[in-house]
C-alpha cells in the first residue's frame, strides 16, 4: 500500500529527468516525490490517501518542476516600489521624469529625499541622461537622485551633491566616475561605485514596511511558479540588514519560496556577525536561522557595469563611441588578489561580468585562484556573459565555471546593441545560449528583476525566440529549443545550486516541488510561450499559489 498526502491526477508531467520521461499522476509523501505513474489515473487499490481531498484532477494540465531563478534582486525589488516610476515609455520624454519630481516635491517637506528609478536614456526622446540642472529645474530645494535602469548609475541634483560632499573639484572615488560637462563641471550623473556616495545617504524604510513589501513581491515570485530564488546581492546597504529581514521575512512566512544569497563581499567584510566566519558557517547560519529555507549560494564581487550604461568593459570599443570602451572596476591583480582570497576561504564566487573584456578578467582570475590550489567542483560563476566570446566560453568550460545568462536584454534591449551600443555583429550574440549548449557550459537565464520584471516563463520565451522588443529576430543562430531553456530554469538552476540530488527534475524521492501551467511549452506554438498561463505553483508538494485565489485567502 502506497501511502500520499497528495494525489496529482490528469496530468501532462514533464519530468525533465535526463531520460526526457514523461508521466500522467504524480503522488506525494511528506512534501517529496513519492511515485510516478504513467498512466493519468493510476488504481487506488493500492493507494492510501491521508485526506479525502488529496486527489487533485489537472485535466491535462502541464506539470514541471518548480522554476529556478538563479539572479535577481528581490530585496532590491522591493526597496524600488517606494520610489518614484521613470522607466518608458510611461515616461517620453526628460520633461514627463521632471514632472513626476515636481509633483512629489510639492507633496513632501524640504529635507525628504525625492528618488526615482528606471530611466533609460536611449529609450527618452531626448536621447540623452537627465542632468543635475534638470532635477534642480524639477525640485530646487530637496535632495533628488534619480537611478538608471541598470542601476549601475544615478543622477543627482545640487542639494543631493552637497549632502554627499561631492564638487567639482573632487576625484573620481576608486571603482567610480563623476560625470562632467565640457568645461569640466560636474553635471549630476554618477557611474558605478560613484552612486554610493549619494546612495549612503539615503533614508531607509521602516522594518514593518520592508516586510510588508517583501510579502507582496514574493506573492508575485510565487505566482510566476517559482520555487527557488537566488537574491544576488545581499548588502545593498550596510545601513539595512538585509540577511536579517530576509531571515524574518521567512520566519514569517512572507517568503513562501526557497532563497539562496549571494552576499557582496563588502558585507562578509565588515558585518561582524558574518565577517569572521567561513562558508560553511554562513551557509550553516542561514539554513538554521530560516528553517533550511535558505542557504548560502556565493559571494558576490564586481568586475564591470552595464552594456546599456556604457559601463561594461569590452575589448572592442562602444558601436556609439570608438574612444570608449567601458572599464574594469578591479585591477587585474587585485581581483586575482580577492579571488585567490575567496576561494581559498571555501566560498564560491559569482562575479558580475558583462562585457567580453571583463568576462576575460574574471577568467584570468578564476584561473589563477584554481592554478594555486585546485579544488574540484566548485562552479564558480559569472553573472550576465553578456558579450562571451567563443574563446571565453571554451574558457569557462574547462575552468569549470558556469554562466548565469541575462537573456531578457535580447528583448529589451536588443536593437538599441545593434544601433547604438555594440553594432550588428557583437549584438547577434549576445547571451550566445546555443555556443554555451554545444560547448557544454552549465547554464542557466535570469531577470535580473528589478531590471526586468521576473517571469521565468518570459525568459524561456526569449532564448526560444530571441525577438527583439521591435518584433526582429536578433541572432537566430543563438536560439535554443524550448527543452533546453526549460531545462535552464529548473535542472539546470539545481545543478548550479548544488541541489541536483534533491529538486530541478521530477522523480522519486526529490522535492515535490512544481508549477502547473494551461499549456505545455514544448507542444504550443514558441512565440506563445510567454502567454502561458500559470494554474498553481506548489512547493513541498504544498500550494504556495493557486489560479483566482487571492493573497490574502491563504495558501492551502
Amino acid at each position: 500500500m502506497i501511502e500520499l498526502d497528495l494525489l496529482l491526477i490528469n496530468a501532462n508531467v514533464l519530468t525533465l529527468d535526463g531520460d526526457n520521461n514523461k508521466a500522467g499522476a504524480i503522488g506525494v509523501k511528506d512534501g517529496k516525490i513519492s511515485a510516478l505513474w504513467k498512466e493519468m489515473n493510476p488504481a487506488r487499490e493500492e493507494i492510501k490517501l491521508s485526506d479525502d481531498n488529496a486527489v487533485i484532477d489537472l485535466q491535462g494540465k502541464t506539470v514541471l518542476p518548480g522554476f529556478i531563478e538563479t539572479h535577481n534582486h528581490l530585496i532590491s525589488a522591493i526597496m524600488l516600489k517606494r520610489f518614484i516610476d521613470c522607466k518608458s515609455p510611461l515616461n517620453q520624454t526628460i520633461a514627463d521624469i521632471q514632472k513626476r519630481i515636481s509633483e512629489k516635491a510639492a507633496e513632501v517637506g524640504k529635507d525628504t529625499w525625492i528618488v526615482g528609478f528606471g530611466y533609460d536614456d536611449t529609450s527618452l526622446l531626448d536621447m540623452r541622461h537627465p542632468t543635475k540642472a534638470d532635477l534642480d529645474a524639477a525640485a530646487p530645494d530637496h535632495p533628488v537622485v534619480v537611478y538608471h535602469i541598470s542601476g549601475h548609475l544615478c543622477v543627482a541634483n545640487s542639494v543631493a551633491l552637497s549632502i554627499a560632499d561631492i564638487s567639482d573639484s573632487m576625484q573620481d572615488p576608486k571603482g567610480g566616475r563623476l560625470g562632467r560637462d565640457a568645461s569640466g563641471q560636474l553635471n549630476g550623473i554618477l557611474y558605478e561605485g560613484a552612486t554610493m556616495l549619494v546612495g549612503s545617504h539615503l533614508p531607509g524604510p521602516s522594518e514593518e514596511e520592508v516586510l510588508s513589501l517583501l510579502r507582496e513581491e514574493a506573492y508575485t515570485y510565487a505566482a510566476q511558479g517559482i520555487t527557488t530564488s537566488t537574491d544576488a546581492k545581499m548588502g545593498v546597504s550596510m545601513d539595512i540588514d538585509d540577511i536579517d529581514l530576509c531571515m524574518k521575512a521567512i520566519e514569517q512566512e512572507a517568503i513562501p519560496f526557497r532563497m539562496k544569497l549571494m552576499v557582496s563581499s563588502d558585507k562578509l567584510n565588515q558585518d561582524k556577525k558574518l565577517q569572521s566566519m567561513t562558508a560553511e558557517e554562513v551557509d550553516a547560519y542561514l539554513r538554521e536561522r530560516s528553517g533550511g529555507r535558505a542557504s548560502l549560494d556565493s559571494v558576490k564581487l564586481f568586475q564591470d557595469g552595464s552594456i546599456q550604461g556604457l559601463t561594461g568593459a569590452l575589448r572592442e570599443p562602444y558601436f556609439c563611441d570608438a574612444e570608449r570602451y567601458g572599464e574594469l572596476i578591479k585591477s587585474q591583480e587585485q581581483l586575482n588578489s580577492e579571488v585567490k582570497e575567496w576561494h581559498d576561504k571555501g566560498f564560491r564566487i559569482a562575479i558580475h561580468g558583462n562585457g567580453d573584456r571583463a568576462i576575460g578578467s574574471i577568467l584570468d582570475a578564476f584561473e589563477y585562484a584554481l592554478t594555486s590550489n585546485p579544488r574540484s567542483d566548485h562552479r564558480h560563476r559569472i553573472e550576465h556573459v553578456q558579450t562571451a566570446t567563443t574563446e571565453d566560453l571554451e574558457r569557462m568550460q574547462k575552468l569549470g565555471v558556469a554562466g548565469s545568462f541575462f537573456i531578457n536584454h535580447v528583448y529589451y534591449w536588443g536593437d538599441r546593441h545593434e544601433k547604438l551600443f555594440l553594432g550588428p555583429d557583437r549584438a547577434a550574440r549576445i547571451s550566445p545560449l546555443a555556443e554555451a549548449k554545444e560547448l557544454k557550459v552549465l547554464f542557466t537565464l535570469h531577470s535580473d528583476c528589478p531590471v526586468t520584471p521576473i517571469s521565468p516563463l518570459f525568459l524561456v520565451w526569449a532564448a526560444v525566440n530571441r525577438v527583439t522588443s521591435s518584433g526582429k529576430v536578433l541572432g537566430a543562430e543563438q536560439r535554443i529549443d524550448a527543452l533546453t531553456a526549460l531545462r535552464a530554469m529548473t535542472s539546470y538552476g539545481a545543478e548550479l545550486n548544488f541541489e541536483e540530488a534533491v529538486t530541478g527534475t521530477i522523480e522519486s524521492g526529490k522535492r515535490a516541488d512544481f508549477v502547473i501551467l494551461e499549456e505545455d511549452p514544448t507542444e504550443v506554438d514558441s512565440i506563445r510561450i510567454k502567454d502561458i498561463s500559470i494554474f498553481a505553483t506548489l512547493m513541498d508538494g504544498k500550494f504556495i499559489y493557486e489560479k483566482g485565489v487571492q493573497q490574502d485567502d491563504g495558501v492551502k
